[in-house]
């Protein structure tokens, strides 16, 4: 038992191990299907070659792995010679053409890939174990219903070996010789029907249990040869690859030297938007000055201020000949919206404009520009009544001494006492 658990744990390691390194196998992946045909006789009681039948089948088989693969099989052996020997469980068959059908699973294991490794591509020449069980089938003659009954059920084991050569570049194509052994596992279970009540219930002399066993007297020898085609897989190969990328520690230092680059940058990034954000209060104040001044001035025009209405202003920034909002100034177009949205009866006032340089032409359209995307932000994204938004573009200014500080939609949010 510590034997079959080790080396159970073994296989297991070894699965695993692979796993690691070999690119992700897809449900269809690796599947082929075998014709496969030869001779078929029993293991003793019988001359070997003189009692050969004929027999043929199809594998439909898929690797798991490349040390694993598991298959189902169909076979069909024809009645081409007698195994009738009366005291032999063989006994008189069918004289239709086909007397014996197996169908079953089956697993493999690749020994050469299992002991050497696995180099990304099968061997020329390859050596696999077989194993496997399923129902059998035997048609019996109508003068033998008596001894035997009718068509006999039972169940059957199987073991043997793969010789495989594997042809092209791609190894699309298998041939292989395919040794095994097949046992009947219930042969004994029919005595019963022979007319001989003392011989019936018998085994070689003792007793039979009823159970099914694996006897040399009720197994037969294959020797059958096959011809496998691979399916071509989802990795563009007809055989199981290795993952593409193989990290090694350097790699992984080497990424995490990246994340935590970028996480220092995106700390940089924090500190430049703190910085924004202290010369847009910068600018606030700056602007309450110039809007002061501009007061003075006015003072003695006709100009009506409403003093019952509540003012202030935001500014959004933008970029040399630009339009758009950047993601550093979206904060500012939310304060306004989060604002109109705590004051119901507020209303929005956006202006645009644009520094003295270039043209005079291309500074109006930018003002227009820049108004207009506020306005469009506060209604497309942050749901604003287009009723509450007015906007338009004032032109050129120089009201800072900056320049670039003249690049600017000023939002004066206006609220009625």
């Amino acid at each position: 038992m510590k034997k079959i658990i080790l080396t159970l744990a073994l296989l297991m390691g070894v699965f695993a191990a692979q796993a690691q390194s070999l690119e992700q196998n897809k449900f269809f992946d690796n599947m082929s299907v075998t014709l496969k045909g030869g001779a078929i006789m029993p293991f003793q009681g019988y001359a070997f070659w003189p009692s050969a039948r004929g027999i043929f089948g199809m594998e439909i088989k898929k690797q798991l792995t490349p040390v694993f693969g598991m298959g189902v099989e169909g076979e069909a052996t024809i009645n081409t010679t007698s195994w009738e020997k009366p005291d032999k469980y063989w006994g008189p068959k069918s004289p239709n053409i086909i007397d014996h059908t197996l169908a079953g699973l089956f697993g493999t294991v690749n020994l050469g890939n299992l002991f050497a490794g696995y180099a990304g591509k099968p061997r020329a020449f390859e050596l696999e174990g077989v194993i496997g069980a399923g129902w059998l089938h035997a048609f019996h003659r109508a003068e033998a219903a008596n001894m035997y009954g009718n068509d006999y059920n039972s169940w059957y084991t199987k073991a043997g070996a793969n010789l495989n050569f594997n042809f092209g570049e791609s190894r699309a194509i298998t041939f292989s010789l395919k040794p095994a052994v097949v046992w009947d596992m219930n042969g004994d279970i029919m005595i019963p029907y022979r007319d001989n009540t003392n011989a019936r219930a018998r085994w070689n002399g003792e007793p039979h249990n009823g159970k099914s066993q694996m006897n040399a007297n009720h197994a037969a020898v294959e020797l059958e040869a096959g011809l496998t085609y691979h399916f071509k897989g989802s990795n563009g190969e007809r055989y199981i690859t290795f993952c593409p990328y193989k990290y090694s520690q350097d790699d992984i230092d080497a990424l995490n030297g990246q994340i935590n680059g970028l996480r220092n940058q995106l700390n940089g990034l924090q500190g430049d938007l703190d910085a924004a954000n202290a010369r847009n209060a910068q600018l606030q104040r700056d602007l309450d000055a110039a809007k002061k001044a501009a007061n003075a001035k006015s003072a003695n025009t006709t100009e009506i201020i409403d003093n019952s209405a509540k003012y202030m202003n935001v500014l959004v920034h933008f970029k040399v000949n630009k339009t758009n909002i950047t993601a550093d100034q979206q904060p500012n177009v939310e304060r306004v919206a989060q604002y109109l949205k705590n004051n119901p009866t507020a209303t929005v006032d956006i202006k645009g404009y644009a520094s003295p340089e270039g043209p005079k032409d291309n500074n109006i359209k930018l003002a227009n520009g820049r108004a207009e995307a506020v306005k469009n932000m506060l209604i497309n994204k942050y749901k604003i009544d287009p009723a509450r938004i007015t906007a338009k573009g004032c032109g050129e200014t120089d009201m800072f001494e900056e320049l670039s500080w003249n690049r600017v939609s000023i939002c004066e949010l206006i609220v009625k006492k």
